[in-house]
């Protein structure tokens, strides 16, 4: 489990820290313990409260079987008592089950049941579960295909703050899938995803902005949120941005830096960036390739931050 699962879920066990006294104290022994690294300890606890018929503590458990902390990582012993908890009413339970079922991990692949599981979630306002519950119902998925459903459930995450539904929404109003198209609106969602650092939602900002979709034509801040999200590793972004650095459009034209990001786009197996690169070397004297290629191998070393 990485830090930021962790943080996620002590948030969440957070939330869920007041009750019976004595179911309490227990719990927040067991959140003490998580918070520590204290794993094993967290497990006795959680499992105690679990026994006993205690909802938060039936999640914390299971999310502690599903991510082998203090405990052999078990699939389906995370679902038995996600489903003890979910079936209690816990949202985030219901979540964690519907993608169970979503993906058949602890439990067979089954979409209907996951968008069971989700819906219930995502009435009580979960913005992750309406997020799952409207991408299966933009591909039909344990539900009947509804591109309207799909945009009003995104419209309920996306209005959270759920940078992800942000950035599903921005493409259902470039789209017109689910509502009336609006550039504008799909730039609005974008960019409010993208504040939060979302790179999909990056790249698609700077393809309004290269385009002049829903905002006025403007190369800078293009090349601007191309660069936001080639820092992230994106792919697509790093080919466009070297392309801006090709042709000079918002940023000084620049064939080193050009070659530089075809190079780093076509490492990852894209022929169009192996392609370009190999263009924009004919144009070039072989010390300029090799600065360029000493310009990847450090971008790549720093995570192409700061390239």
């Amino acid at each position: 489990m990485n830090n930021l699962t962790k943080t996620v879920l002590l948030a969440v066990l957070l939330t869920f820290a007041h009750g019976q006294p004595t179911f309490a104290q227990n719990f927040q022994n067991g959140l003490q313990a998580f918070k520590k690294g204290d794993y094993k300890t967290a497990l006795r606890e959680f499992r105690a409260l679990s026994e006993q018929g205690d909802a938060r503590a039936q999640y914390g458990l299971g999310r502690l079987y599903a991510s082998g902390l203090g405990v052999i990582q078990d699939a389906e012993k995370a679902v038995r008592w996600y489903r003890k908890s979910a079936e209690q009413g816990n949202e985030f339970a219901q979540l964690y089950l519907g993608s169970a079922y979503s993906y058949g991990k602890g439990a067979g692949q089954d979409y209907k049941e996951a968008a069971n599981w989700y819906g219930k979630s995502a009435k009580q306002g979960n913005p992750f579960a309406q997020l799952y519950l409207g991408i299966a119902y933009s591909y039909g998925q344990g539900v009947e295909q509804s591109d309207k459903e799909a945009a009003v459930l995104y419209s309920q995450s996306a209005e959270q703050g759920n940078a992800f539904a942000q950035v599903y929404l921005g493409s259902a109003y470039r789209l017109g899938r689910g509502v009336i198209q609006d550039h504008k609106k799909a730039v609005d969602w974008y960019r409010k995803s993208a504040e939060q650092g979302h790179d999909k939602a990056q790249f698609n900002l700077a393809v309004s902005y290269e385009e002049g979709n829903g905002v006025p034509k403007d190369y800078g801040q293009a090349a601007n949120w191309y660069r936001k999200a080639a820092e992230q590793g994106a792919l697509k972004a790093q080919l466009n941005l070297g392309s801006l650095y090709a042709s000079g459009l918002g940023v000084v034209q620049d064939n080193i830096y050009a070659h530089m990001w075809f190079n780093i786009a076509g490492s990852h197996g894209d022929k169009i960036g192996i392609e370009k690169r190999d263009a924009v070397a004919k144009e070039m004297t072989a010390s300029d390739i090799s600065k360029a290629n000493e310009l990847a191998r450090d971008c790549v070393s720093k995570k192409y931050k700061g390239c």
